[in-house]
C-alpha cells in the first residue's frame, strides 16, 4: 500500500516537474525575443541602458538554458545522458549558480546605472555611458564566474561503472566542514540578501529624489494658476516610482522563500526529506521554481514599460501576419 502510494506521488511530481518545465520553456521563448528586439537598437533607449537590459535578458536566458534545460527537462525526458558524467555534471551546477548570479547582480548594476543618471548629475556624464557599462557588466561576468567554480569542488560521484563516474553527489563535508559552510553563508548573503538590500536602498533614495524634484515642480506650476494642464514629466515620475517598487518586491517575493528553506535547512541542520509530501520538500521545489522564475521578471519589467519596446513587440508578431494576410493589413 505504501509503495503504490510513493509511486503515486512520484507520478505527481514528475507531472508537476513537467508543467514546470513547459512554463520555463515559454519563459525562454520569452527572454529570447526580448534579446532580439534590443540587439536591434530600436527602442528608443541609449546605448548603455540598452546594454544593461541586453545583457540582463542573455543571462536571464543562460539560467533557463542551464537550469531548465541541463538539468531539469534533461534529468526528465533523458535520465541517463553525457550530461550524467561526474565532470559534465559538476559543471553544469557551475554554469547554473554562475548565470543566476549574474542574472541577479547585473540587475543590481542597472538599479545603480538608474539611480546615479536620476539622483548623481555630476556622475551621470562619466558613469552612464556604453563604455562604462561594458566594463561593469564584463567585470561582474568575470568575478561571478570566478567565484562560482569553488561549486564544481562540491561533488562527487553518485555511481563509478567500469571506472567511469556517473551523476553528481553532494560530498559530505559540505554540510560539515566549516569552510564549505562558510562559503554556503557567504554565498547565500551574497546573492541575494546583499543584492535585495542594494536594490531596495537605491530604489527608497531615487524615489525620494524623484518625490522632493516633483514637489518642486508642483510649486512652480502653482505660481502659473492658469496653467491647467497635465503635466506628462509628473505621469512619467509616478511611472517610474511605481516600476522602482515593483521591481524590488517581484524580487524579494521570489527570493523569500529560498532564503527561508536555506535558514531553516542551515539552523536545524535538516539535510534530507523522509518523502515527496514532506513540507521541507515542497518549500525546496517550490524555492527553486520561484529563484528560476525570478530570473525573468526584472527584465521583462524594465523592457515591457517601454512604449517603444511594446511597438516593436508589436511589430514582430504583426510581421508574418502581413505576409500571410496582406489584403487585412493594408
Amino acid at each position: 500500500m505504501n509503495l503504490h502510494r510513493e509511486k503515486i506521488i512520484d507520478i505527481a511530481q514528475r507531472e508537476v516537474e513537467k508543467t514546470c518545465s513547459k512554463w520555463d520553456w515559454e519563459k525562454q521563448q520569452a527572454n529570447l525575443v526580448t534579446v532580439v528586439i534590443l540587439s536591434r537598437g530600436k527602442c528608443g533607449l541609449t546605448k548603455a541602458i540598452t546594454s544593461y537590459l541586453l545583457a540582463m535578458a542573455v543571462a536571464d536566458l543562460l539560467v533557463v538554458i542551464t537550469d531548465v534545460i541541463f538539468n531539469r527537462i534533461n534529468d526528465l525526458y533523458f535520465p541517463t545522458s553525457f550530461l550524467d558524467y561526474t565532470p559534465l555534471c559538476s559543471l553544469k551546477f557551475v554554469l547554473v549558480y554562475a548565470a543566476l548570479d549574474c542574472s541577479v547582480w547585473l540587475t543590481v548594476a542597472f538599479t545603480f546605472d538608474r539611480f546615479v543618471a536620476i539622483c548623481c548629475q555630476r556622475l551621470k556624464g562619466k558613469y552612464c555611458t556604453e563604455k562604462a557599462a561594458a566594463v561593469v557588466i564584463g567585470a561582474v561576468s568575470v568575478l561571478l564566474s570566478v567565484k562560482d567554480i569553488r561549486w564544481y569542488f562540491t561533488y562527487q560521484p553518485l555511481y563509478v561503472i567500469d571506472n567511469v563516474p556517473w551523476f553528481c553527489d553532494v560530498k559530505l563535508s559540505f554540510y560539515d566542514s566549516a569552510a564549505w559552510v562558510t562559503f554556503d553563508w557567504v554565498d547565500t548573503i551574497l546573492t541575494p540578501c546583499v543584492p535585495f538590500l542594494l536594490i531596495l536602498c537605491l530604489n527608497l533614495l531615487t524615489v525620494r529624489h524623484i518625490l522632493v524634484a516633483s514637489k518642486v515642480r508642483r510649486a512652480l506650476r502653482a505660481q502659473n494658476s492658469h496653467d491647467n494642464r497635465s503635466d506628462p514629466e509628473m505621469q512619467n515620475r509616478r511611472k517610474s516610482i511605481i516600476l522602482l517598487f515593483t521591481v524590488s518586491g517581484s524580487f524579494m517575493l521570489l527570493w523569500a522563500t529560498h532564503v527561508a528553506v536555506f535558514l531553516y535547512w542551515r539552523i536545524t541542520q535538516t539535510y534530507s526529506y523522509q518523502t515527496l509530501e514532506d513540507p521541507f520538500y515542497i518549500a525546496l521545489q517550490t524555492g527553486y521554481m520561484l529563484q528560476v522564475l525570478s530570473s525573468c521578471t526584472n527584465t521583462y519589467i524594465y523592457a515591457v514599460t517601454q512604449t517603444k519596446f511594446r511597438e516593436q513587440l508589436g511589430g514582430m508578431v504583426k510581421r508574418p501576419l502581413v505576409q500571410l494576410f496582406p489584403q487585412r493589413f493594408k
